[in-house]
């Protein structure tokens, strides 16, 4: 079971909240994103999946969300997201969650697999039918 579904057994709602940053220009538009996670969640019937922008302790406190959970790949990971956790909740008392993933997929980002999707290797057994279908289609527009 992945991190969202993890959660979502844990808790009555989940939101995933997408962070839209103007300073970044990703594969896909923000909406995209949204379209792809709201598909691949749809299983679960208490995930929510939303955008925002700014700091993710305001969207908390505007969505009365007392908690964040944080998937966690390695140390590196822990290391940073912990420095974030301490400051949200210095902020504003929001308290974080870290779930370990699944060590089968530990080495796994976003950028990883793009890399390889974008030499045409196989990226089938790492994300799921949608988003691999999305991704091929995403860079076959590129080349």
């Amino acid at each position: 079971m992945d991190i969202i579904g993890r959660a979502s057994s844990l808790y009555d709602e989940v939101v995933v909240a997408v962070l839209v940053n103007k300073g970044k220009s990703g594969l896909f538009s923000v909406d995209a994103g949204i379209e792809k996670i709201t598909s691949v969640t749809a299983e679960y019937g208490n995930v929510r999946v939303d955008s925002f922008h700014g700091l993710l302790v305001h969207y908390c406190q505007a969505h009365d969300i007392p908690v964040v959970v944080k998937g966690i790949r390695a140390v590196s990971d822990f290391d940073y997201e912990l420095k974030m956790a301490q400051m949200n909740h210095g902020l504003t008392g929001l308290e974080t969650v870290f779930m370990p993933t699944n060590p089968e997929f530990s080495f796994l980002s976003s950028s990883l697999v793009k890399e390889v999707a974008t030499w045409d290797g196989d990226v089938g057994h790492l994300v799921p039918p949608l988003v691999r279908q999305r991704l091929a289609a995403r860079l076959d527009e590129r080349r």
